[in-house]
């Protein structure tokens, strides 16, 4: 295999990526990533620099892999600020380092795609990651870091790559025809609770329009485009998404997405975006200038749940975490993480480190399994392992 490194997403036809990847995983799409770039989303301003990794066989691609040179580790939500200050007491610099993820997005995924008609992907990706190790060394980065990919799996075997766990809460349909037949499977407590903070909306003057990319006015993303800003503002954050951004994907990627807008009367005062691919609902923003209790989990949870019920879909990833989660009906899975150092000062270190979060993170799931709303957990507990494969 030849490699070459893209240092943007438009130096490779839309078509030849996305038949790379073969999902309908929003997060990956050409559309999205190149709006990203094209509207400063991934730029030097907030420490992304794309670098996607190409490989060719007799000229033609059959591999690729989203990846970005960071010199911090804002948006990525896989947590190494103890790595750094470790790099930095032994005089090493942690940054730049490469991260392989769709930016400021903790949604599972696939991160290294290969071509369909290459069927034996463990022969496929060993001279890749070995070409990536080789790129990491020669440029002088700390290591590369592969987060949230649904293929993580792929990877144990190298025994040079560390793997990291987490926790994140989702919900998955059991077949539910409705918002109350997904009610009637939770505990009475529970389901009496969000019927209460349902019913305390429903008693205000507002309505919900959900909405995608063809049916959103340019007037909503305006709209929603100050709440996220003030969310962010609000935390002391740092917002890098922008108008410009949710008008592009709402052109290019329209059914990829789910706006919700709640006003009252005719004002917008609260909105949340999601994604959507084939089975799974990904819920990623939202905003309000008007504080009203219970709105937050009836824009972000409630709609979204009502939404993936009316569509079919499998699974709803409202994002990273939040425990409150669970009492609405989300369950833990646990995510991995792959990470591979150029030099490891602390290796005796890190691999303590890496098997006491393990044991951990698998704890603290079990601790939270016990608290789940459900009346009956056994098919939850089934689907939540098929996700996270550990």
């Amino acid at each position: 295999m030849d490699f070459k490194v893209l240092d943007s997403i438009l130096e490779i036809d839309e078509s030849v990526w996305n038949n790379l990847h073969h999902s309908k995983n929003p997060f990956v799409q050409h559309a999205f990533l190149a709006a990203l770039e094209k509207h400063g989303c991934v730029s030097e301003r907030f420490g992304w620099f794309p670098k996607h990794f190409v490989a060719f066989e007799a000229g033609q691609p059959v591999a690729a892999m989203p990846l970005y040179e960071k010199h911090n580790n804002y948006g990525e939500f896989v947590f190494d600020h103890a790595w750094h200050q470790a790099w930095q007491s032994v005089g090493l610099n942690y940054y730049p380092k490469l991260v392989s993820a769709a930016p400021y997005t903790p949604a599972v995924g696939p991160r290294l795609f290969v071509r369909s008609d290459f069927s034996d992907r463990p022969v496929t990706i060993q001279p890749i990651l070995e070409a990536l190790k080789d790129f990491t060394d020669e440029q002088g980065y700390s290591g590369f870091h592969i987060l949230f990919d649904d293929a993580q799996s792929d990877y144990v075997n190298d025994r040079e790559i560390l793997c990291r766990h987490d926790v994140q809460f989702q919900w998955f349909n059991q077949g539910y025809e409705g918002f109350e037949d997904f009610l009637a499977a939770l505990k009475p407590k529970k389901r009496k609770n969000i019927r209460q903070e349902r019913r305390a909306i429903a008693e205000q003057d507002l309505t919900f329009d959900v909405l995608n990319g063809h049916s959103a006015t340019e007037d909503d993303w305006h709209d929603f485009n100050v709440f996220y800003h003030k969310t962010f503002l609000d935390k002391f954050s740092t917002p890098t998404l922008n108008l410009d951004f949710f008008l592009e994907i709402a052109k290019t990627m329209p059914e990829s997405l789910v706006l919700v807008m709640v006003r009252r009367k005719a004002q917008a005062i609260a909105g949340a975006l999601m994604f959507r691919s084939d089975k799974v609902l990904y819920g990623r923003h939202w905003g309000a200038i008007e504080q009203v209790k219970h709105l937050h989990f009836e824009t972000c949870f409630y709609q979204g749940i009502d939404y993936a019920i009316a569509n079919g879909l499998e699974r709803f990833e409202p994002g990273a975490g939040g425990e409150h989660k669970v009492a609405r009906g989300f369950v833990p899975v646990k995510m991995q993480s792959s990470h591979w150092l150029s030099v490891n000062p602390f290796e005796q270190g890190i691999q303590g480190f890496l098997a006491e979060e393990k044991r951990m993170i698998q704890s603290y799931c079990q601790e939270v399994w016990q608290s789940v709303p459900y009346q009956k957990t056994e098919a939850l507990l089934k689907a939540s392992q098929s996700i996270s494969k550990w």
